[in-house]
């Protein structure tokens, strides 16, 4: 019991201190990331030496493991931010996972819950943008829904929808028109969810920024070419600090004036929420379904 207390205690001083930093900085300091880390594995390693159960340390290891090869995959196809990659394999390492699959592990519902409580939090975050910063999110919404190719595809969910309606009073299975219609609208909403994301994005998230206030990990809307070499760009999932040099170089020398980056939104608050819904309520799904 006391191992639990210890373990939790831990994770809601790095959850609660994470998200603040995330919310105002917009990221995670590595030494507090890489300090989670070690004190996960380190605190495992104690338990499993005074209670001579090497479970502890196997399970902490092989969380680590696992949630390494997660924030690696989230990293690399551009979900998430470095800061919070590592903040995942810290917990990873902090909880571990079961020896054995079928064991139930509070890791596999913090993760299930952080998706739900990340979707939600996402969505609300970006509502709260786009009525920020109105007139902005107006003139880029209203340029995305102009474009061709959104009319066409926002006229085939039409029909699709009003198809859909036609088979709800026409099929007498109440299951079978129930998902039809249901699986519809998920679409129809998703579609418009988009427009909306992609809208926050440009219009409240792009911001030009001078060389000197970049951090390691920002993400470069544009390619950044001098004499036509390149500097750096959204393919590099993140600035690297010697492309900063670069950069603050040519500024200094007033060859570069500013810089255009994507402020994502912070996602380690998602986290926490995740994390306090999985110790209140254990698996979210479990209630759901």
């Amino acid at each position: 019991m006391i191992e639990l207390i210890i373990t939790h205690s831990i994770a809601f001083f790095y959850l609660l201190t994470g998200s603040i930093s995330d919310i105002k900085t917009r990221e995670v300091a590595d030494w507090s990331n890489y300090g989670l880390i070690a004190i996960g594995i380190a605190s495992n390693l104690i338990f499993s030496l005074v209670s001579n159960n090497w479970n502890f340390i196997l399970n902490s290891l092989m969380g680590f493991g696992v949630f390494l090869l997660l924030a690696l995959i989230m990293f690399y196809t551009g979900q998430w931010g470095g800061g919070d990659s590592k903040m995942l394999m810290g917990l990873g390492a902090l909880y571990g996972l079961g020896l054995r699959w079928e064991q139930s592990s509070f890791l596999v519902s913090f993760l299930l819950n952080t998706l739900i409580a990340g979707a939600v939090y996402g969505i609300i975050w970006s509502i709260v943008l786009a009525i920020k910063n109105r007139k902005k999110f107006l003139k880029e919404h209203i340029k995305i829904t102009s474009n061709k190719n959104i009319k066409t595809t926002r006229k085939i969910f039409i029909l699709l929808f009003a198809i859909s309606i036609i088979l709800f009073f026409a099929i007498n299975d109440l299951l079978l028109r129930s998902m039809i219609l249901s699986l519809t609208a998920m679409i129809f909403f998703t579609f418009y969810l988009w427009i909306l994301i992609k809208a926050v994005e440009k219009s409240c998230m792009h911001k030009l920024v001078k060389p000197d206030k970049l951090t390691e990990g920002d993400w470069i809307v544009k390619d950044i070419k001098y004499k036509g070499k390149y500097i750096a760009g959204p393919k590099d999932l993140g600035i690297e600090k010697k492309q900063i040099a670069k950069l603050k170089k040519l500024y200094r020398e007033k060859k570069i004036k500013n810089v255009l980056i994507k402020e994502g939104i912070p996602f380690v608050p998602s986290f926490f929420l995740g994390w306090l819904m999985t110790l209140a309520f254990g698996n979210i799904l479990n209630w759901i379904i």
